[in-house]
């Protein structure tokens, strides 16, 4: 294919074509939105990808020059459109301040004895902490009538949690009442589920000790701590709250008795933590557009789609990300393309519709992060509900059936409401093949949690998220372009449009009733 150069493409872009005001023109009643998801076509979406997904834009890693390609084509994109910037002073970035985590320096003592990071413990953040108490919660659990938490005050406190589940003295587990343990004792659940446990009593921190994963979290230490692709994470200058991952010895230190004593209590025990993180800030942004409401302007649907990949290898190769998530981005593109010639033709959404390309996904969803818990465009309260794109454009390989297919994750999680919405929507439109099988609670590759939607979700936001699962190209050099297939990005981003439009023009904003 013929190469256009980045700086001609968004001088082109650029040029805006006269747009009709959003007040020349007469609101109208259309039978179907079938007429603007037909310009949702595989030519435009194949000539946005290969220019997003090609060499130029040198895989798009967060705060590196490629991202700043990527969101310069993306707002060149929507002035083009004539699509408002979400914010109010009228720029499309929403600045997200990162910083890239270098290493932590400092010291851990435990009544005057001192343990060594990365030995010892293992810490990913700052901690400045002295207390001559800490609680002892001995499994860290609460479920049902079992509760460790139980006469305790643990606000603002520091808490000692162990692996594992208790035991009857049949050796059945207590939470279950046979041989079979809970998700509380598993792997890869664990220590998930204990934290947010322990954060929504208050916590100030949190001492894990478990013996089953302190050497994986080692590994990974060792590895952010010896590597150029170190951990990021959101500048701030408060530590809301800390964990602190424990081996044997420093664990013993704590509490002599940790292996056999499972009842919840304080100990008396000096502990003074003074570790600091050395940082250096990056450069990085979300675009956010908008599209205006004509009847509920201040009900918003937000459709999502992460703008960034994992960049350059080592070796010098470039992971283009076409499909992940190259393709969601332009889907989003098109979408917000299809929405605008509604609003032209006197169509405008009842509710406001905000595209929104996030940031730092790769890095740890940070970009929708740094909107949800900081700095949200339009008010959570008021955000209907979210759609989210990542990864539309190829085939699972692995998967047997229908080729038309999408994976469909979280529609059921919140709002019986969206879930049937989407079910119909389907049917009436586009009849693709829906596959929930990573809707599953007991899904071992946890999709839920692994995506910008999350950060809606966790909010009590409604969310769909649209997935068509890995391949041998995930994360590798070899997701091209040229991989895709456009047919299926066509229908399932049609189908997105589709479903926004349902959501976005309903008399009753989607319930949540989960």
């Amino acid at each position: 294919m013929k190469k256009v150069t980045f700086a001609a493409l968004v001088l082109l872009m650029s040029c805006n074509t006269t747009q009709k005001s959003m007040d020349s023109v007469k609101q109208k009643v259309v039978t179907s939105p079938s007429t603007y998801a037909e310009t949702i076509t595989e030519e435009e979406l194949k000539t946005h990808l290969y220019t997003y997904a090609s060499d130029e834009f040198e895989g798009r890693e967060t705060g590196k020059i490629g991202q700043k390609k990527a969101v310069a084509y993306i707002k060149a994109h929507y002035e083009k459109l004539g699509i408002a910037a979400a914010k109010s002073d009228g720029d499309y970035f929403q600045k997200v301040p990162l910083v890239i985590n270098k290493g932590i320096i400092g010291s851990l003592t435990i009544n005057d004895q001192r343990f060594t990071i990365g030995e010892d413990f293992i810490c990913l953040s700052g901690v400045q902490n002295n207390v001559d108490q800490i609680v002892y919660l001995g499994y860290g659990i609460e479920d049902g009538e079992y509760s460790d938490y139980k006469g305790l005050d643990v606000t603002e406190k520091i808490v000692l949690i162990k692996e594992g589940e208790p035991k009857n003295e049949d050796g059945t587990f207590k939470l279950s009442g046979n041989s079979t343990a809970s998700d509380w004792s598993n792997r890869s659940e664990e220590i998930g589920l204990k934290r947010r446990l322990a954060l929504e009593k208050g916590v100030k921190g949190i001492l894990f000790y478990n013996k089953d994963s302190y050497t994986m979290i080692q590994s990974f230490y060792n590895r952010m701590k010896d590597s150029n692709s170190r951990q990021i994470s959101i500048k701030t200058d408060e530590i809301k709250n800390f964990e602190i991952f424990l081996n044997t010895s420093l664990a013993k230190a704590l509490y002599k008795n940790i292996d056999t004593d499972n009842t919840p209590k304080l100990i008396d025990v000096k502990l003074s933590a003074n570790l600091e993180m050395m940082t250096d800030n990056i450069d990085s942004e979300n675009v956010a557009a908008i599209i205006k409401g004509a009847e509920k302007p201040d009900e918003y649907l937000v459709i999502s789609s992460h703008l960034d990949h994992i960049g350059i290898n080592e070796d010098g190769q470039i992971n283009n990300g076409a499909d992940d998530d190259g393709s969601g981005t332009v889907a989003l593109l098109e979408i917000a393309e299809a929405f605008k010639k509604a609003t032209q033709e006197g169509n405008r959404p009842k509710r406001s519709i905000l595209f929104l390309h996030v940031t730092g996904e790769e890095k740890g969803l940070l970009g929708s992060q740094y909107y949800t818990d900081y700095e949200p465009i339009v008010p959570l309260e008021n955000t209907v509900a979210n759609l989210n794109i990542d990864m539309i454009g190829r085939i699972d390989p692995d998967r047997k059936g229908e080729r038309n297919y999408i994976y469909l994750i979280g529609s059921d999680k919140l709002s019986t409401e969206l879930h049937n919405l989407s079910e119909e929507v389907n049917k009436k439109y586009t009849n693709i093949e829906f596959d929930y099988t990573f809707n599953d609670e007991n899904d071992p590759n946890r999709f839920y949690y692994r995506s910008d939607h999350y950060n809606f979700a966790k909010n009590n936001i409604p969310i769909i998220f649209y997935f068509n699962g890995t391949h041998a190209d995930y994360h590798k050099p070899s997701d091209t372009p040229d991989k895709i297939n456009y047919d299926l990005l066509r229908n399932r981003s049609q189908l997105i449009f589709y479903t926004a439009w349902e959501v976005a023009n309903r008399d009753l904003r989607i319930s949540v009733d989960k």
